[in-house]
């Protein structure tokens, strides 16, 4: 499912513009992360993919459907939305009914309900905390929650503000296997994110924002080997290139296997 943002302008006071004119097009099956600084307005660019906020000028279309017409509830069944703070999220009093209330409330069937959770539960590595009220949990694992049941309503389109926070390295690898799998299902997922590292080796486009604007947009290996443009939106480019710069290394290296290879190479 396509999703089309055209001209979008969006201000929540007269005086606080978050978007100004903001075109972008996120096609089925991409890998995207949104990366800037605080108050670059990627947030608010996430909020407008599934209808939370509106634009104040231009629109949203997500597939045929214009978020203008169509309430957030409606669109549920499209784009899933894990917020960045999953308190904002979590209600039920147990994991296993917080992953099961997004598929009920789509209609999905009783079978096809317990199939989504089991595989949402197995992919957050949740399955033996189902019956765990979430508040109990550690705030890592309360974010699983909060994505587990996001996944569970199998949206083609899967939108997630900062992944990574709070986090330990099992828990950015276990992200990770959930966003190459999600890849490989065909459904596009979309991160709003502060772990340059991480989106460097997880997605294959980056959207650069700044001041409400879009600075840059193209594949992974472009994006982010270009400090000079990075730094225009306070973000500095992933160790690893930072490391092949300061060696010398030529070429666009954003992974450990390209920096060795690169490396061999010059030494032979």
């Amino acid at each position: 499912m396509e999703i089309v943002v055209e001209n979008v302008t969006f201000a929540y006071a007269a005086e606080v513009i978050a978007l100004r004119d903001v075109t972008v097009t996120f096609a089925t099956g991409e890998t995207v992360a949104i990366i800037g600084e605080n108050g670059a307005g990627k947030s608010t660019l996430a909020k407008h993919l599934n209808g939370l906020l509106r634009p104040s000028l231009g629109r949203v279309l997500v597939g045929d459907r214009d978020t203008r017409v169509y309430s957030p509830a409606q669109l549920a069944a499209h784009v899933g939305f894990a917020f960045q703070n999953p308190d904002d999220q979590l209600f039920k009093r147990s994991v296993q009914s917080e992953v099961a209330f997004g598929p009920q409330n789509l209609g999905f069937s009783e079978h096809e309900v317990e199939l989504a959770v089991s595989d949402a539960l197995r992919m957050t590595g949740l399955t033996a905390a189902a019956e765990t009220h979430p508040h109990d949990l550690h705030s890592s694992q309360r974010r699983m929650v909060a994505l587990a049941a996001t996944l569970a309503m199998n949206t083609p389109v899967v939108v997630i503000d900062e992944p990574t926070i709070g986090q330990d390295a099992n828990g950015i690898q276990l992200l990770g296997d959930i966003i190459a799998q999600l890849g490989r299902d065909g459904r596009t997922i979309i991160a709003i994110s502060h772990h340059i590292d991480f989106c460097a080796e997880n997605f294959d486009r980056i959207v650069v924002m700044s001041n409400g604007q879009i600075l840059a947009d193209g594949s992974a290996q472009t994006v982010l080997n270009q400090p000079s443009l990075l730094a225009r939106a306070n973000v500095e480019p992933p160790q690893v290139a930072r490391l092949a710069a300061a060696l010398g290394l030529p070429g666009e290296i954003l992974d450990r296997a390209s920096f060795l290879a690169a490396l061999l190479n010059q030494n032979n």
